[in-house]
């Protein structure tokens, strides 16, 4: 392939595109902050001289310094990883429709524009009978309407008979967890409403907010797809992603979303799962969707799907799904085709060339107290080891050769390992074996050990794809 790709964003991302690119044949840059000198992502690049590809700038999400490396270093695309500006509409059209045009390696910013609502996905869904969470589906500004959205919502729990109702208020232009409060008492709305409505205003830009039934007994699961500019759509199956933190970060995410040697369900696990398949597919080709993407979906314990919202980018996760698909006996690398088919390939194979086989878990290692509320842990990395095997890869953007201290400006996340075998049972008896063999140490300011979660995520295996 042609071109050169400026890598937007930073860790362990920013290396598995780098990785990518140079499968492809496709030269890169990066930049880094000042606070991010010290990572991988840097260090293996040439931050000066003549074949300079890694540049400083001021912030990950300061457009104009991002397009100004972009000009002066000959890019012609640009991959926006996820977070920062991965879903930001604005800046794909920026980047797209400017004199010197720039590919934007993602869905188009039109696609960008109509999901990135999740309103107006939750609306167009209804409008194709996709099943979304009872609740609003247009902004709403108003207090007093808000209300008695509100009230309706609790009332309508209770005539169903069920117990300790609650409703959620969520930033309608929020994302990943942020910007959402529940309540369970109608005295309360008032000013937690208003209180996520400023949040909203401050950190996004829109006061807009959704109000929809909080459903407590659920799984949390995860549609991959991947589309091309030419109207074709291949998804890659099912993952769980229900155990998170207090804060709502995911932290152990299994593919496929369910299965019988976890847990007992009262439904059709396999037919459940084609659904919210079937369900994805449709909500994309109304959108003429074109390029990879996740619907996010939760199922209640009684095996109804709701649609949550469509992230417009490749995420974190992504890797677990392509550790149960097979191309011509292949694991694919979903970053891989995210990055061809943004230059304008073709997918190039068919759903029936997809084998979808096996179970896949991935951990996210991140230096966090989680008896403290999942408080971060900041100090410097002397020692940083993990095993190798056949059946698990690491993605880490922390040095194996040299201490890290561990940048107070990002969340503390140090690594993701993904292991894979051919059942369930084996993919968390590997999980549990791998954690075992990790070796994280570390000293903060004051001279403690440093705190992760490694524990917490061995402890968990046990609850992936059950209720």
């Amino acid at each position: 392939m042609e071109g050169k790709v400026l890598i937007a964003n930073r860790g362990e991302i920013a290396i598995r595109i780098m990785n990518a690119c140079k499968d492809l044949g496709l030269d890169y840059a990066v930049v880094y902050t000042e606070a991010d000198k010290d990572s991988e992502h840097v260090q293996r690049n040439i931050t000066r001289g003549p074949d300079q590809n890694a540049w400083r700038i001021t912030s990950y999400t300061e457009p104009n310094d991002i397009l100004a490396v972009a000009d002066h270093s000959g890019c012609t695309a640009i991959h926006p990883g996820y977070g920062f500006f991965s879903e930001d509409y604005r800046f794909a059209r920026r980047a797209s429709n400017r004199d010197r045009s720039l590919t934007f390696i993602g869905p188009s910013w039109e696609v960008i524009k109509s999901l990135g609502d999740k309103i107006n996905t939750k609306r167009t869904a209804n409008q194709l009978g996709i099943p979304t969470i009872p609740g609003t589906d247009a902004p709403i500004y108003n207090e007093m309407e808000a209300e008695e959205i509100a009230l309706r919502l609790l009332e309508g729990q209770e005539a169903d008979g069920i117990d300790n109702p609650s409703i959620l208020v969520k930033a309608a232009a929020g994302g990943g967890g942020m910007g959402i409060e529940e309540v369970t008492e109608i005295e309360h709305f008032r000013r937690i409403y208003r209180q996520l409505q400023n949040y909203a205003k401050r950190q996004f830009g829109d006061g807009g907010v959704l109000i929809e039934q909080c459903l407590r007994d659920y799984n949390h699961l995860e549609v991959q797809l991947v589309c091309s500019k030419h109207g074709e759509r291949i998804h890659f199956g099912t993952r769980n992603c229900t155990i998170q933190s207090t804060g709502r970060q995911k932290r152990v995410e299994a593919a496929p979303g369910f299965h019988n040697s976890c847990f007992a369900y009262d439904f059709d696990e396999r037919q459940v799962l084609d659904q919210i398949v079937d369900y994805s597919l449709k909500l994309a080709a109304h959108v003429n969707y074109d390029n990879v993407g996740t619907w996010e979906w939760i199922v209640s314990r009684s095996g109804q799907p709701y649609l949550l919202e469509v992230n417009t980018r490749i995420q974190v996760e992504n890797d677990i799904s392509a550790r149960i698909s097979y191309i011509n006996g292949k694991q694919p690398n979903l970053l891989r085709e995210q990055i061809r088919l943004g230059l304008g390939d073709k997918i190039g194979y068919r759903q029936a060339d997809v084998d979808l086989r096996g179970a896949a878990i991935e951990l996210r290692i991140v230096a966090e107290d989680t008896r403290r509320g999942f408080a971060p842990w900041i100090g410097t990395i002397t020692d940083f080891t993990f095993p190798q095997h056949e059946w698990s890869a690491v993605y880490t953007h922390v040095p194996f050769d040299r201490p890290y201290p561990i940048p107070s400006d990002f969340d503390p996340n140090l690594a993701l390992a993904l292991v894979w075998g051919d059942s369930m049972d084996e993919a968390k008896a590997r999980a549990a074996s791998f954690i075992d063999e990790v070796v994280i140490r570390g000293k903060d300011s004051n001279d403690s050990p440093i705190v992760t979660n490694l524990t917490y995520l061995k402890n968990n295996l046990d609850r992936l794809l059950a209720f």
